[in-house]
């Protein structure tokens, strides 16, 4: 395997899965992605600021025209310069590969919206703000202690009967009609998730990945005000491979679920 002009070619250390993941190995959709990953490199002549030994991160973004390069469950991977970040030194590779897809859909989700500093934001599926999270004491005070005011249970209560209304509610589990339940008269509703029957009302956004995004991010990271979430169960050795992906489908994993090591 090599690199061309303006790609690294890269030895995998370790790569995250992520529920989608699982449908794919399924069949419901093309490709197995697992996007993110983290390792060091060997560089093309057309690299600039990359060079060998490096320990980078980032994720491939799935493009049309190079579907060869999906996926990061491999030995080595190929990927153009502009995908990847320089890693973090205060992070380990598996906490590495944990963050790329994650941290960037969130930077570029509020980015679309322009939260401003005062404004509220309800994230459901996810623990910022306020959150809605899944059953059990122990899961709702996990949220809490990462930063959010209001975590709901929705097992037991629904946001949308909430008096409170939100400046934007960022949907990340495909809820886009009940999201516009919860958000105020002029606010946003955004989400990672199509809605045909809500298509005019929801901003959807596409993640194109960048690895200028991470380098944007790495201050909050090497000052730890962004931390990686993992599962208790992370990391997988390669040889389980299959077990974490069946764990996966549990929807019982409380952080992401990395492969480590990859031999």
């Amino acid at each position: 395997m090599a690199a061309s002009e303006e790609e690294v070619l890269i030895k995998v250390i370790a790569a995250a899965l992520n529920p989608i993941d699982y449908a794919r190995m399924m069949g419901d959709y093309t490709r197995l992605r697992c996007w993110w990953r983290s390792g060091k490199v060997k560089v093309g002549d057309g690299v600039k600021k990359l060079k060998v030994g490096d320990e980078v991160y980032g994720c491939l973004n799935g493009r049309l025209e190079a579907p060869k390069k999906h996926g990061s469950l491999a030995e080595y991977s190929i990927a153009e310069e502009r995908e990847l970040a320089l890693k973090p030194s205060n992070l380990s590779f598996v906490e590495a590969a944990s963050l790329p897809l994650a941290i960037g859909t969130a930077h570029g989700a509020l980015h679309t919206v322009g939260l401003s500093q005062g404004q509220s934001i309800l994230v459901l599926g996810a623990s910022k703000i306020a959150a809605t999270c899944r059953s059990s004491t122990g899961k709702v005070e996990r949220v809490r202690r990462l930063g959010a005011e209001l975590p709901i249970d929705y097992t037991k209560q629904n946001f949308e009967h909430l008096s409170e209304k939100f400046d934007v509610v960022f949907d990340t589990v495909g809820e886009g009609e009940r999201a516009m339940k919860g958000v105020k008269e002029g606010g946003k509703v955004i989400s990672i998730v199509p809605h045909a029957s809500a298509a005019n009302a929801i901003v959807y956004i596409l993640y194109v990945f960048e690895g200028n995004v991470l380098d944007k991010l790495s201050p909050f990271l090497e000052t730890e005000k962004v931390k990686p979430v993992l599962d208790p169960n992370t990391p997988f050795p390669f040889y389980q491979t299959l077990e974490a992906f069946s764990y996966l489908q549990t929807r019982r994993a409380t952080g992401k679920v990395v492969i480590y090591p990859i031999p």
